[in-house]
Order: structure tokens, then C-alpha cells, then sequence
């Protein structure tokens, strides 16, 4: 998990391994992913950074990932301009926050001097005088800021003055009021936390966070709440090291001196001062499922754990784990799609903008009417060749002076008759262009979530549909840039998800907008469950009873809708609300795309998302 101790772990091992490196070569993997080669230690390393929500990570990579020429942000002209070619001088992390700072030196370019140096043979102090050579007024300094925070992770430049050079995403102002990240806006970091720092933690401080805590409530949950930093995995394994087991509650560790409890605490944060990190990864079948920058002792019941020298290995060995054996052309590819789809959304952009327009011009058409009745009015005063009527209390009226009175009143009302038809479609193109927009948005979702080559693929061949189904004759491309292949009729693409509930009842989830039509109409009985996130682009979640007439299951309603909670838009906002509805009282939306629907009859719950890992260690899912 890419918590405060993984960053921690990776600014250290990056202090020791491309600390004082030259920026080689530098370029963007993808619109929020940049690689760079660094040549430090006498040998070249390369080195990922990425600002994707869903992925978000810093980490050396075994190789250098292809480069996206294609891609050209100012985000990228200014890293060009700035970072490549420069040294990388020092390398920080803000206490308890998931950033890496990355100051980097540069030479101004000299235009009269345009040699090129071999990085191997060339020394870091160049000065003829020695000495520090990044005090010389012919160097800029800029910081590359890295930010692991979920869908708030960005990537971002400032200069010596402390102000926003560019950024792989802008937060504006109306996006976020404290924190707005935006070029010649001073950088800021985070506003801290107001609750205790866990490498300090004491005994009454431990005694004063349990007070506030219910007896029923599960310790790992108050540690998250009540600490700065420390993360669902870390809060596990402390509750298990301290009552046996991640699940333990509150009153079941009432025996446990609160001083031993903060203890456990602050050894688990001790690496983070005098190092001495144990990066572990987790397998099952083969298949890497977590990673840790120490060993996590709950881990290992379901798990496989597995020694590795770094926690970059750590954090790539996860990569594979997820389906991107190839993270460049994963991201490559991902990122293409998103620009497609991004592009789609913008054309629905301008034809509700369009509609909204002709609609608007439709409601002013009394005006032509009303135009038409006063020429009628006052032809006796129009003559052969007039180009305006000046009516006495009216508005000037434009007059054709090839037409008489009578032909200009039948003009005007002509041309109100025609904004009247148009009127009576408008309504119903704007619901539809809505609709349409709702289901794009929805595969942008799927598209930023999905895991793996084959769950891309296919929704690269859902958006293809669409595009030809919408009248749009450009198709999206696939793995390698070339246009996505259709698949035959036949072709049922992949599964969708399913899990065995703590109950045994079998939780199914859809990964697309077809997937979502196959839990819901085609796998889900009249009687089962369906849940999804209220109001947001998300998965649909099926729970598939025992036997039709049994009452609901409280446990594995809140399971489903946890993991309805983790694939939505939702994923990253804290607690989400969650529609939970019979599947009778869901319907599908007569020409909307796969897995619109709508639905009645429902009830919503508050949970906090969480995946199928989380769950499995928590006991929840099978």
C-alpha cells in the first residue's frame, strides 16, 4: 500500500541511489506519468512518477518506459525547459505527508556554448574554481514536487520564488477553496491534520483518543481517525499485533496498558527516523496482492510474504500483480482512451450548449409573431424599397425592401412557425444528450479504474460501439495506436467480477457498462439485491441470495456496498452513499447506453469504500 511509510521508505532509497544524478533524459509516459533516466552512482536508473488517481506512485523502475512523444502539456514543455539535463541536489519528505521533493539544479543554456558531454566521463563539480557550483548565478533551482494522495495526487514544478510553475493537474479555485494549485499561485503544502503525531504518541494521549472511541468500535478504525498518517493497513497490523487479530474492538484491548499500546505505535514509525526498512511483498497463487515497506504480520494468514531488496521492487511487483505487466502500454493506452472519451464529452459539450441556444431563440419567438402582427398593423405606411418600420411605441423592425408589407408579415411569420417546430424536439434532444453524457462519464470512470490489458481492451470496444452507434466515424485505438478490432457477436468478453460473501452469498460486479447489464439482467434474479453509489458513475453490484424469499443479510449488504462504494467515482471522498434497491425495481433506460438504468423503491447507506483485498483481510469476503 503506497501509505506515509512507503513514501518514507522511497525518499530513502532514493536519497541513496540517484541523489546527486544527472536528468539524462526525461518524458511523459502518459498526461499524468512522466519517466526519467537518471545517470547517479556510475550507472543509469530509471525512475516513474505518476499523478494517476487510480495509480498513483513514485518508484525506480527495472527499465525506462517508452516515452508518449505524442504528448505535449505545458506541464511537459516546462519540465523539458527546466529538469532535464539538470542534477538532482536534494531529495526531501515533509513529515508525515505522502510527497517526495526533488531539488534540481540547472545550468542556464549558454548559446555561444553547444557541446555535448559524455554524463559518463563528466564530474558533478564542474567549477574550474571548485566549491559549490549550484551557487553560481548561471544555475536555476526548481523543485519537481511528487504528490501521492489518491485522486488528489498530482505532479507539480515550482520555482526558486516559491510560486507554481505548472502542474500535471490544476486544481482551481471552485475545484478546491484551501488548496488551489495553479501556475504563479505560491505552492502550499497541505493543510495539517489536527490530531496527534504517532511517532510521539504517548500513553495518555492513547487513553484520551480511546475515550472518545465506543467499546464496539474496531480499534484499527479510531487509529485511522485519531493519528495523523497512519493508514488502514498500518492500523490493522497494530490491531493485530495488540488484540490478535485486525477485527479487534475498543473494549477488547481495555486490559492493554495504554503505554504499551503507544509503544507498538512508535515502534512501527521508528524507520522513518533511523531507517532499517524490511520491504515486503504478498502473494497468493502466484500473484502479488499487497506490499509493505515492513513486514505486516496480519498479511501472512492469507497470504504468502516475500522478502525484496527494495520497496521500488515492491511497488513494480504490485504493478504486475494488478494486470500491468507492461505499466507503459497499460498507461499509454489508458491515457489515449481517456483522451478519446474526454474528447467525446466535449463534442456533447457543444451540442447542449448548441440545443440550449436554439432553445433559447425558440422562446423569443413571440417576438418574430409579434413582428409579423405589426407590420399588418402599419402597412399603410410602408412603402416599395423600406428597410425598417419605426412603429410608433414599438421597436424598429427590419424590413427585406425586395418584398412589400404583406410579404415581410408572412416573413416574420414563417420564421416563427419554423423556431415553434424546432421547439417541440428541442426538450427531448437535451434529455437525450444528458443521458448520452451520463453514460460517457460513466466509462470514463470504468476506463480510470480498470486493471490489466484485457478489461482496457474491452472497454476500448465499448467506446468503439458508441462512437459508431453516435454517428462518430473516428475510432479509439488500441494497445499498439491502431484502431480497436471489432469482436464478433459471438464474443462474450470477460466476466465480470464475483465474490463469496462471509455468508456465502456471491457478490457480483460489473467492470463495464456491458458487464453492468450482465449482473443486472442476466445474472441477478427478480428478488436480489442491486446497490449502486448515488448519484455518481459506478459499478453495478449484485447480491445473489441463497434462496429468493430469505431476509436480507445486514453484513453482506454493507460488504456490497463497500465495494460498490470502491468502483465509483466515489472511491476517494471519503464515506459514500449507496442506493440499495430489489433488481425488480430496476429498469433500464429505453435508448440509453449499456448499464443506464433507473430504479425505485430504494434506500441508501453511508459506507466507506473499500476493495476486495481489505475486505478479505477483514474477514468480510471469502
Amino acid at each position: 500500500m503506497y501509505d506515509i511509510m512507503t513514501t518514507s521508505a522511497m525518499a530513502d532509497e532514493l536519497r541513496e541511489t540517484v541523489l546527486d544524478g544527472r536528468i539524462q533524459k526525461l518524458g511523459m509516459v502518459d498526461e499524468l506519468t512522466i519517466a526519467a533516466e537518471v545517470y547517479a552512482n556510475r550507472r543509469r536508473q530509471a525512475l516513474v512518477a505518476s499523478a494517476d488517481s487510480s495509480q498513483a506512485r513514485l518508484y525506480r523502475a527495472s527499465s525506462l518506459p517508452s516515452f508518449d512523444t505524442s504528448i505535449v502539456t505545458p506541464f511537459s514543455l516546462q519540465m523539458r525547459k527546466y529538469v532535464r539535463g539538470g542534477f538532482v541536489i536534494d531529495i526531501e519528505q515533509p513529515p508525515l505527508e505522502r510527497m517526495v521533493q526533488f531539488t534540481i539544479a540547472r545550468r542556464l543554456p549558454d548559446e555561444s556554448r553547444r557541446q555535448k558531454v559524455e554524463v559518463e566521463d563528466e564530474e558533478l563539480d564542474e567549477s574550474p574554481e571548485g566549491g559549490d557550483i549550484w551557487g553560481r548565478p548561471d544555475v536555476i533551482r526548481v523543485k519537481l514536487i511528487v504528490e501521492i494522495m489518491g485522486r488528489h495526487s498530482n505532479l507539480i514544478l515550482v520555482g526558486e520564488d516559491g510560486l507554481v510553475m505548472e502542474s500535471a493537474k490544476r486544481v482551481t479555485p471552485s475545484m478546491s477553496r484551501v488548496r488551489p494549485i495553479l501556475p504563479k499561485q505560491r505552492y502550499t503544502l497541505p493543510p495539517p491534520l489536527d490530531k496527534p503525531d504517532p511517532r510521539w504518541l504517548t500513553g495518555p494521549g492513547v487513553e484520551l483518543m480511546l475515550s472518545n472511541a465506543k467499546e464496539s468500535d474496531k480499534l484499527h478504525q479510531v487509529l485511522v481517525r485519531g493519528l495523523r498518517g497512519v493508514s488502514p493497513q498500518m492500523a490493522r497490523e497494530y490491531a493485530f499485533n495488540l488484540g490478535g487479530n485486525v477485527n479487534a474492538t475498543v473494549g477488547e484491548v481495555a486490559d492493554v496498558d495504554h503505554q504499551d499500546i503507544a509503544r507498538e505505535v512508535r515502534r512501527l514509525f521508528e524507520p522513518m527516523m533511523l531507517g532499517g526498512w524490511q520491504p515486503r511483498v504478498y502473494e497468493r497463487d502466484g500473484v502479488v496482492t499487497g506490499y509493505a515497506a515492513l513486514p505486516m504480520r496480519h498479511l501472512v494468514d492469507n497470504a504468502e510474504e516475500r522478502s525484496v531488496d527494495t520497496i521500488s521492487e515492491a511497488v513494480e511487483a504490485s504493478l504486475e500483480g494488478a494486470g500491468q505487466d507492461a505499466p507503459k502500454d497499460h498507461d499509454q493506452l489508458r491515457s489515449r482512451l481517456l483522451g478519446q472519451i474526454d474528447d467525446a464529452r466535449e463534442r456533447l459539450a457543444h451540442r447542449l450548449h448548441a440545443l440550449r441556444e436554439q432553445q433559447r431563440k425558440a422562446e423569443e419567438a413571440d417576438k418574430l409573431r409579434h413582428a409579423g402582427e405589426t407590420i399588418y398593423a402599419w402597412l399603410w405606411m410602408i412603402e416599395p424599397g423600406q428597410t425598417v418600420l419605426e412603429a410608433e411605441g414599438e421597436e424598429p423592425i427590419p424590413l427585406d425592401p425586395s418584398l412589400d408589407g404583406n410579404g415581410n408579415a408572412q416573413g416574420y411569420f414563417e420564421r416563427y412557425r419554423r423556431a415553434q417546430r424546432g421547439l417541440e424536439q428541442v426538450p427531448s434532444r437535451i434529455k437525450a444528450v444528458l443521458a448520452e453524457d451520463r453514460y460517457v462519464e460513466q466509462l470514463r470512470t470504468q476506463v480510470e479504474q480498470s486493471q490489466g490489458f484485457s478489461s482496457l481492451e474491452g472497454l476500448t470496444q465499448e467506446f468503439a460501439e458508441y462512437q459508431e452507434q453516435s454517428g462518430n466515424t473516428s475510432r479509439p485505438q488500441g494497445s499498439k495506436g491502431k484502431p480497436a478490432k471489432k469482436r464478433s457477436k459471438s464474443s462474450k468478453g470477460s466476466a465480470p467480477d464475483s465474490y463469496q460473501s462471509a455468508k456465502g452469498h456471491t457478490i457480483h460486479i460489473g467492470r463495464s457498462g456491458k458487464q453492468n447489464d450482465q449482473v443486472t439482467f442476466s445474472i441477478a434474479g427478480p428478488d436480489d439485491t442491486w446497490l449502486h453509489a448515488r448519484g455518481v458513475p459506478g459499478s453495478h453490484v449484485i447480491v445473489r441470495w441463497h434462496q429468493p424469499t430469505e431476509e436480507d443479510d445486514p453484513e453482506t449488504i454493507e460488504t456490497a456496498a463497500a465495494l460498490a462504494g470502491w468502483y465509483s467515482s466515489a472511491r476517494q471522498g471519503g464515506a459514500a452513499e449507496i442506493d440499495v434497491a430489489r433488481r425488480r425495481h430496476v429498469r433500464k433506460i429505453s435508448g440509453g447506453g449499456p448499464g443506464m438504468v433507473t430504479y425505485r423503491n430504494e434506500y441508501t447507506i453511508a459506507v466507506q469504500p473499500e476493495n476486495e483485498e481489505t475486505l478479505r483481510e477483514s474477514g468480510k469476503l471469502g
